[in-house]
């Protein structure tokens, strides 16, 4: 993993010392000179040193929830276009290979490790037959297909047909036709949770990323400008 999440806390060492004067005695002219008794000598204070301590941030997923190949591709995502993506805090992943009724959207905080699971639509055109499952991608607009790759969020958007979404910028030759064809995360009456337990699987969109209404207002603030979105077939 390129991604580095370590820090290093590096603890001071001090040297703590001592030392006395000899005190002098004054002899008499008819007396017998003596020495001057050494003094005792004080002892050094221990030396305190501290051992370099490797602070291990929390493992990212530890309950596993994400496929290991989608989370590992995501990571190098990061590294490879960190002049596009420059907040670290958070991602968000789409696992096109899991169906529609399940929670395939992760937002994975790379702080804490911690990973949340919400549902997302994806394009008619990469389900024709409405199975529930995404088989075919395409950056061609008007193909009505999901994209895959790397995308960077661009910030809180509202539209007169979508209403309140979140903006996203292809970053890849798969998706790099995003913001052209208005490829967005946004809420659907097809991504709501009545929708899929009355039809059993979300309904399709034109590409965008469909949520349901009730988790778009968190989204949309969290996924804000400048953090990573990759999808993975």
């Amino acid at each position: 993993m390129r991604l580095s999440r370590r820090g290093l806390i590096l603890g001071g060492s001090a040297l703590l010392s001592g030392c006395a004067s000899a005190a002098s005695t004054r002899v008499a002219p008819s007396a017998v000179a003596l020495a001057p008794a050494a003094a005792p000598q004080a002892e050094a204070a221990p030396r305190v040193v501290m051992a370099a301590q490797s602070v291990v941030p929390p493992p990212l997923d530890p309950q596993n929830r994400v496929r290991k190949d989608l989370m590992d591709r995501a990571l190098v995502a990061l590294d490879t276009h960190h002049r596009r993506i420059p907040l670290r805090d958070r991602m968000y992943l789409v696992d096109f290979q899991r169906f529609s009724g399940e929670e395939r959207l992760y937002e994975v905080d790379l702080v804490t490790g911690h990973v949340a699971a919400f549902r997302t639509s994806h394009g008619r055109g990469s389900d024709p037959a409405h199975s529930g499952y995404a088989r075919d991608f395409s950056n061609t607009p008007d193909s009505h297909m999901s994209s895959v790759g790397a995308y960077v969020t661009a910030g809180a958007g509202w539209g007169r047909q979508q209403g309140p979404n979140v903006l996203l910028d292809g970053l890849e030759y798969s998706n790099d036709r995003a913001r052209d064809r208005a490829i967005i995360v946004h809420g659907a009456d097809y991504a709501d949770p009545d929708f899929l337990a009355r039809e059993g699987k979300l309904g399709r969109s034109y590409g965008c990323f469909s949520t349901a209404h009730a988790d778009l207002p968190m989204l949309r603030e969290r996924m804000g400008e400048g953090r990573l979105l990759f999808a993975l077939a």
